[in-house]
């Protein structure tokens, strides 16, 4: 234990996820070293995040203004939504530079066991969005792309169940399976089952 704003530093820095306490620590010490300026920019970004984020009113993802620059892009596709968890989910869709509609952002996945059930993510802001045409065009497709583990497959079949009968409505899953450059002999089931389940044709002789 170290005394006063130190060990408080280390606490603080403690409690961000992925951070131990050695890594706390290092870092805590890392800061102690460096030059006031460096000290006041981080501060002034910390002051930014508090003061200057607010979520977009359409997806619910992270932005500095009312719409984020997705929803506010008039070139993007309003008849499909890709549905995520979490704002860092639409980044990591953003990367594969595939997807050209637009975003829901839920704040989460269902886990009863920590207390969040549907009233806690943004699924009646989904539903709406589905039944309110935007500029008079309808929703076509949702593309559901929660995380594959056991949160976020509970998240994906209440969603299917509450937007199945929906008319016009296609609702679909993102393939999950083998990642490139990995070796059969070290997948595990559940990802195996899944390539092959979801594998695709290649060619077909009649």
């Amino acid at each position: 234990m170290y005394e006063g704003p130190v060990q408080d530093l280390i606490d603080e820095l403690g409690k961000l996820p992925g951070v131990g306490p050695k890594s706390a620590q290092r870092i805590a010490f890392h800061l102690l070293s460096v030059e006031p300026p460096e000290i006041d920019r981080l501060n002034n970004a910390l002051q930014r995040i508090r003061d200057g984020v607010q979520f977009c009113t359409v997806c619910g993802t992270v932005s500095d203004q009312e719409k984020c620059r997705i929803c506010a892009d008039p070139r993007r596709d309003r008849t499909v939504i890709c549905v995520v968890e979490e704002p860092k989910d639409v980044q990591a869709v953003e990367r594969t530079r595939e997807f050209k509609g637009r975003y829901h952002v839920l704040g989460g996945a269902l886990n009863p066991l920590s207390g969040i059930g549907p009233d806690q993510l943004r699924i009646r802001e989904l539903l709406a969005r589905i039944a309110n045409q935007e500029d008079g065009v309808d929703v076509s497709e949702v593309i559901i792309a929660t995380d594959p583990n056991t949160e976020g497959e509970a998240t994906a079949t209440y969603l299917v169940r509450m937007m199945r009968d929906i008319p016009g409505l296609t609702v679909s899953r993102l393939a999950s399976g083998l990642p490139m450059g990995g070796d059969l002999e070290f997948a595990d089931e559940l990802t195996l089952g899944r390539a092959l389940s979801g594998r695709r044709e290649l060619s077909r002789n009649a």
